[in-house]
């Protein structure tokens, strides 16, 4: 009797607990994370970036690894609202292809368009990697301050669609000569325009978290300017600065693991 009553309670515990499991179909599924990723100045989707790429892709993201308009082969052949445009229809595409959370990461150029970017569109967050080419910095307003006088002069006499040479600015490279409509230089060059680095920190949207990324061993400029502009990002629960042990070129690949952790963590935020 004793061993009877066991069994029947043992059963109707189970019948119970089977009950308290929701169906599969009324469970939330795991958010599908899908990512943009930008190259650096002159540099292109098989090169620094491909490594974190792939190894996103790896880990189960929806990826795509875009060549953007500062690529070594394009050398600015749209301006930035052709550009922004870019990175929407590949967020348009992700988002087709099932991603339920996207983000949009860049690295050096790349990264200061996806803060510029964040501040015009709704992303579920930011990825910053070693953010670098303000147009406003010190460096760029001696180094290109001539050209964009130049492209400025030739836009107000008509001329802002004729490609003409001009000069880009690299920490590693120093300045070279790139061939461009005057309009189009602008809207890259213009001190406070679209890549001036501070402007774009503080009109970040400030519903947007930022992952930001600046490696140990970055360019000496960018190191000073760390805090100043970390700091002045508008305050959201999940941005953080990151600091992997490595230098500019390798950051993508160093922060790997870091931005698995927290784009998951920002796909998983409650509301989210």
């Amino acid at each position: 009797m004793i061993r009877s009553f066991a069994k029947h309670a043992a059963l109707l515990l189970a019948v119970v607990g089977a009950m308290m499991v929701p169906p599969a179909a009324a469970q939330s599924p795991p958010p599908q994370i899908g990512i943009v990723v930008m190259h650096g100045k002159g540099g292109a989707p098989t090169k620094l970036v491909a490594e974190l790429a792939a190894s996103l892709a790896g880990k189960g993201c929806l990826v795509a690894n875009l060549e953007m308009p500062w690529s070594g082969r394009r050398d600015y052949d749209v301006d930035v609202g052709s550009g922004e445009k870019e990175v929407e229809a590949a967020l348009d595409g992700l988002r087709a292809a099932g991603a339920t959370h996207r983000f949009v990461a860049g690295h050096s150029q790349g990264g200061l368009f996806a803060l510029y970017f964040g501040g015009r569109h709704l992303v579920d967050g930011i990825v910053a990697i070693a953010p670098g080419g303000s147009a406003g910095s010190a460096v760029f307003r001696e180094k290109l301050g001539a050209s964009v006088a130049q492209a400025r002069q030739l836009v107000a006499n008509g001329k802002g669609d004729d490609r003409t040479r001009f000069f880009d600015f690299e920490s590693s490279r120093g300045t070279y000569p790139v061939v461009v409509a005057p309009a189009i230089y602008l809207s890259w060059f213009d001190p406070d325009g679209a890549m001036n680095q501070a402007v774009a920190v503080r009109k970040m949207n400030p519903q947007v978290p930022v992952l930001f990324i600046v490696p140990k061993n970055d360019y000496p400029g960018l190191l000073k300017i760390k805090q100043p502009m970390f700091d002045a990002l508008p305050r959201h629960a999940l941005t953080r600065l990151y600091e992997p042990d490595s230098n500019h070129h390798g950051a993508p690949s160093a922060s790997l693991d870091e931005i698995l952790r927290w784009t998951a963590e920002a796909a998983n935020r409650p509301g989210n």
